[in-house]
C-alpha cells in the first residue's frame, strides 16, 4: 500500500504461521540491494528503514497480520506538476487517470510507481529468511543488459551465495564493468536501458505445485508480473525450445546418492507444473525505464490534442540491477505459498 510521494509505503502479510524468526538486519540487507546508488540509479535517495508495527513479538511472528512500513523522506513533488494532464509514454499515468477518474495521486507515479516495490522487498525478505532456514535459496543475476551478456549459472550453490553479497548482480566480473559503463553512457544521452534477469531457486522439494491453474509456472508468473517493469517470463529453455528436437529438449533421469536427478535442466526444474527437485530456473524481461529525458510525443488530456513532453525530475537510466531484489522477493512469496499449500502454514515456522 501507499504512494510514491505519500507519507509512507508498506505491506500487510496475512497467513504467516506463528514462530517465524524475524531478522531486521536481513531485511535491511535485502532493501540495500534495491536502493539507488551512484550514476546508474535515480538521484532520489531514500533511507528505506523498515518499521514493523504489528504481528511480531520478541523477535518472532505472532500468527496475526504483520504490517511493515517504510517512510518516504526524499520526495520532490514539483517535478510532476506538468504531468497531470500530459501522461508519460509507457507509464501508468493515462490508465490510472481513466481507472480512478482523475482522483489518483499522480506524483511520482503514485501507487503505480516502482517506489512501492520497496515494501514488496521488505515483505519478501521476511519470507525469504524463513525459506533459507529450510534450505531453500534464491538468486538472480543480470543475464543480459541491452547487447551485453553475463555467463550462465554454473555451480548453483556458489553462484547464489555470491549474488547475495554483491550490489550489482552479475556472475562475471568483466561483464559487470561493461554493463555499468553501458548504463552510464545511455543515461548520459538522456535515454534508458532494460534487459533480462535470470533466477535460480535451489532446495525446493519434489512435488510442489498443482496441475492446471496453480502450476509452479503459473503461480510464479502471476507474482512476477506484479513487478511493474516485467513484460515477459520464460522457464528453463523457454522460447529456446523452438530450436530443439525432443531428443535434445528432454531431461534424462539418473540416480545419484539415492536421489533422482536429471542430466540436463531444460525444463527448469518443473514437469507438468510440479517441481522435480532440480533447480527452478526462469528469466524475466525488464523493460527500459519509461521516464527518459528525451522529448517524447504524448497528448494533452485537458485540451484533448497532441502534445510533446520533456520529463523532469530524478529517474533511473536502468532499473534492472535494482529490480533483482524485487524479483527475489516475489519469488520467495510465491514459493512459500505453494509450500504451505502442500505442507500447511506451519511449514515456515521453527521446528
Amino acid at each position: 500500500f501507499g504512494e510514491s510521494h505519500g507519507v509512507a509505503i508498506g505491506a500487510v502479510i496475512d497467513g504467516l504461521a506463528p514462530g517465524i524468526k524475524i531478522d531486521e538486519e536481513y531485511i535491511s540487507l535485502r532493501l540495500e540491494e534495491r536502493r539507488s546508488v551512484g550514476d546508474i540509479s535515480t538521484k532520489r535517495r531514500e533511507s528505506d528503514k523498515p518499521e514493523i508495527i504489528s504481528g511480531v513479538f520478541n523477535g518472532y511472528t505472532t500468527g496475526t497480520p504483520l504490517t511493515i512500513i517504510i517512510r518516504n523522506e526524499d520526495v520532490r513533488s514539483r517535478d510532476y506538476t506538468s504531468l497531470l494532464k500530459k501522461p508519460r509514454p509507457s507509464h501508468a499515468d493515462y490508465v490510472a487517470n481513466e481507472k480512478y477518474h482523475g482522483y489518483q495521486d499522480y506524483r511520482g507515479g503514485g501507487h503505480s510507481s516502482g517506489r512501492i516495490t520497496a515494501a514488496l522487498v521488505a515483505a519478501g525478505a521476511i519470507i525469504r529468511y524463513a525459506l533459507e532456514d529450510k534450505g531453500i535459496y534464491i538468486g538472480t543475476h543480470i543475464k543480459r543488459l541491452y547487447d551485453l551478456c553475463d555467463r550462465d549459472f554454473c555451480d548453483y550453490d556458489k553462484d547464489i551465495t555470491a549474488l547475495a553479497n554483491t550490489a550489482f548482480p552479475v556472475l562475471d566480473t568483466a561483464a559487470k564493468e561493461r554493463m555499468i559503463e553501458r548504463i552510464k553512457e545511455i543515461g548520459a544521452s538522456g535515454d534508458s536501458v532494460g534487459g533480462i534477469l535470470e533466477t535460480a531457486i535451489i532446495g525446493v522439494p519434489v512435488g510442489i505445485g498443482e496441475p492446471w491453474f496453480d502450476t509452479v509456472e503459473g503461480v510464479l508468473s502471476h507474482a512476477l508480473f506484479s513487478v511493474p517493469a516485467i513484460k515477459g517470463v520464460e522457464f528453463g529453455a523457454g522460447f529456446g525450445f523452438r530450436d530443439l528436437l525432443g531428443s535434445e529438449a528432454n531431461d534424462p533421469f539418473y540416480i545419484n546418492d539415492g536421489k533422482v536427478l536429471t542430466k540436463t535442466n531444460n525444463n527448469g526444474g518443473i514437469n507438468g507444473g510440479i517441481t522435480n527437485g532440480m533447480p527452478i530456473t526462469f528469466r524475466c524481461a525488464v523493460k527500459p525505464t519509461p521516464s527518459i529525458y528525451k522529448e517524447q510525443k504524448t497528448v494533452d488530456l485537458s485540451k484533448m490534442e497532441n502534445a510533446v513532453l520533456t520529463v523532469e525530475g530524478r529517474h533511473d537510466p536502468a532499473i534492472i540491477h535494482r529490480a533483482r531484489a524485487v524479483v527475489d522477493a516475489v519469488t520467495a512469496i510465491a514459493i512459500a505459498d505453494m509450500l504451505t499449500v502442500r505442507y500447511g502454514t506451519d511449514y515456515l515456522s521453527k521446528d
